[in-house]
């Protein structure tokens, strides 16, 4: 019989040091504490330079960068929007307020991404907008959904929630299709707590969106200067992050290299010391495109014959916090109601939901934690 475990090790937290702590403290000496003031402008001005980018609005998550652009792109009740199954609920929720429709297509088996080749299937004459998820980091064939979207005259919204200093062909996740939305929530590589951002290259739904973000008043112009006061012009809502949080992220988004390369350095450890549970036929390790980087957001396993559920259990007696990941969307209780029980066959996103284990990984895990997680796994297989 195992011995009780005292150690406890989480599966994620956010790394933070005094240069954080003094980037707020700053903030509320300053009395800045509202939002779009300095630091948010510093912030989305740094965002630009490193993504490449025209146009970087902060918002207060990647679910209201995701509402945005829905409301950005003028979606309708009745419109269709593609997208996997397999991704958090925002990415539908998103679609559902506007009254719209989500349309679930399978995902692929190696990169746990949005099967490219599945997508001009799902496109009707209502069809509007193409939504890839980013999974872990690594970027969608986004040559394939790029040239599918431009053949039909479709948009699409990258939800590049988990791909921060990610790429696909060198170009950053987020800032290849139409728009782009990030997530810097306390999981993610780049935290400020709770945060987000709406990139895009296009200045004509940047300045839409910057009017919708700020209530439905042109503010943002009066703040550079371009009006000589501000006023309701449209439909709007309140997505602006607060300066505090903006300060914080400034320097999370300035430690980008070292706190991915952190996590990078846990993910490769990770890789070589799952082959042999790979070599035997006990688990799948994660396999990335050619053309996509790796940020080192998540490190996932898909576990063979069942036994996902029962190793998770086996982790967590031994004080590790391993964890699945999403219950698909389309199998969901509020969309089976949606669909009225219509449920779409999606086996691949199936499959991967039901065999899929993370391990923990964050800047700032030991070496020390990493080797015993893995000497714990090997333990756990055997």
């Amino acid at each position: 019989m195992m011995e009780t475990i005292q150690r406890t090790i989480p599966f994620s937290e956010p790394t933070v040091g005094e240069a954080e702590y003094l980037a707020v403290q700053r903030a509320i000496e300053m009395k800045s504490l509202g939002g779009d003031g300095k630091f948010c402008r510093e912030t989305e001005m740094l965002m630009s330079k490193m993504f490449n980018v025209k146009h970087a609005l902060l918002t207060t998550s990647c679910t209201h960068a995701l509402e945005l652009a829905m409301m950005t792109l003028d979606l309708k009740p009745g419109d269709e929007v593609i997208l996997p199954s397999f991704t958090f609920t925002s990415t539908a929720n998103v679609i559902i307020r506007q009254g719209a429709v989500p349309v679930f297509v399978d995902i692929d088996s190696d990169t746990f991404n949005m099967d490219a080749s599945k997508i001009e299937a799902a496109i009707t004459p209502n069809t509007r907008i193409i939504m890839p998820v980013h999974y872990a980091g690594q970027g969608c064939d986004m040559d394939a959904i790029m040239d599918i979207a431009k053949r039909h005259n479709l948009y699409v919204v990258e939800d590049a929630a988990q791909g921060v200093g990610a790429s696909w062909n060198g170009q950053p996740l987020g800032t290849i299709g139409d728009i782009g939305c990030l997530s810097f929530h306390a999981t993610k590589n780049i935290s400020c707590g709770e945060g987000g951002a709406f990139l895009t290259n296009n200045t004509k739904l940047a300045h839409k969106a910057e009017i919708i973000r700020e209530k439905g008043t042109n503010r943002a112009a009066f703040l550079r200067g371009e009006v000589d006061k501000y006023t309701w012009v449209s439909l709007g809502s309140s997505f602006v992050l607060t300066d505090m949080l903006a300060a914080l992220l400034k320097v999370q988004l300035e430690r980008t290299s070292e706190l991915n390369e952190n996590r990078i350095d846990i993910w490769n450890t990770y890789y070589s010391g799952t082959a042999e549970l790979e070599a035997k036929g006990l688990v799948k390790r994660p396999v990335f495109h050619s053309n996509a980087t790796n940020n080192g957001h998540i490190f996932a396993l898909l576990i063979n014959n069942g036994r996902r559920d029962e190793i998770m259990a086996a982790m967590k007696k031994r004080g590790i916090s391993c964890t699945f990941h999403y219950v698909p969307l389309h199998s969901s209780p509020f969309m089976v109601d949606y669909f009225n029980g219509n449920v779409e066959n999606l086996p691949i996103t199936d499959k991967v939901s039901n065999s899929l284990l993370r391990l923990p990984i964050f800047a700032h895990l030991s070496t020390q934690d990493v080797e015993y997680i893995l000497s714990q796994l090997h333990e756990v297989f055997s």
